[in-house]
């Protein structure tokens, strides 16, 4: 019966990779199908490739993707640890529950309603004075307020589970409150950062819904240019640039992986030094 169980688990889970990531990899393939018709494979080819860097359209809406998605992240992680901190470290203050619910709220509400309140809010902005123009400040205000709600909750788990007397070990040595934090509490968090970074620019780089409503004239994003283009018809260089931002993203996730493991075994010593003490 446990073997029935194992194999059992183990066809499950393999059903599930097959699922998630088979899509991934036909949509891999067939950027290299030299048929323009997506569904007929008329062998291998690298055009669609050549076409996308010939494609101006494209190329400035994924610059502008790119570029929205990074300062989304640093932004996100910068207000996320600043929000997580409050909540972990100051455990009551006036305006808690409303500031956790604030913060939460971007998470349980569907985008539409948040990217149709920004928009109605921006708009009355603008009409009373003057800014801001519809554009890619709100593209990045919109996705900020999304990332930060992502961010904070990926902080705020790390931060529950450190270990206070660490912290206030330094207070005893000296160390005044921003010593502590800069010193101690940063770099065991620094993992939760990188993972927050991660997990806020994908999510900034796809979005479509808050973008659709944000943008304006001249800030056109990836998702929104290939959403357009998606409408008229399927065409293998939208498989091309997928395959792209495929690659990209895979290359951060490894290496930050990498960065994490790496980070995790040399602590591991630096612990197992310290148990052992001078020789």
């Amino acid at each position: 019966m446990n073997l029935v169980a194992k194999y059992f688990g183990r066809g499950w889970l393999g059903l599930g990779y097959v699922f998630l990531y088979l899509p991934i990899l036909a949509l891999v393939i067939y950027s290299f199908n030299d048929s323009p018709i997506p569904s007929k494979w008329g062998g291998m080819t690298l055009k669609w490739y050549a076409a996308l860097a010939e494609d101006r359209e494209m190329l400035a809406g994924l610059w502008l993707s790119l570029k929205i998605a990074f300062y989304t992240a640093c932004g996100s992680v910068v207000l996320g640890t600043l929000a997580a901190f409050s909540l972990v470290k100051y455990r009551r203050f006036k305006g808690r529950t409303l500031f956790a619910g604030m913060v939460s709220a971007p998470l349980v509400m569907p985008e539409v309603i948040v990217g149709l309140s920004l928009l109605l809010m921006l708009v009355s902005m603008q009409r009373w004075l003057g800014f801001p123009e519809r554009g890619t400040l709100t593209i990045w205000l919109g996705h900020l307020l999304l990332g930060m709600a992502y961010a904070t909750v990926v902080v705020q788990a790390r931060l529950q589970d450190l270990n206070p007397q660490l912290e206030e070990a330094a207070m005893d040595l000296g160390a005044r409150p921003l010593q502590v934090f800069a010193l101690v509490t940063l770099p065991m968090i620094a993992q939760s950062l990188l993972s927050a970074w991660l997990l806020t620019f994908t999510l900034s780089l796809d979005d479509v819904v808050l973008s659709a409503f944000l943008s304006g004239p001249g800030a056109t994003t990836m998702p929104l240019v290939i959403f357009s283009r998606a409408r008229l018809g399927l065409s293998p260089s939208i498989n091309a640039v997928a395959t792209v931002i495929i690659v990209l993203v895979s290359i951060g996730v490894i290496a930050a992986s990498y960065l994490v493991a790496h980070k995790e075994r040399q602590r591991s010593r630096d612990l197992a030094a310290a148990q052992r003490g001078p020789t």
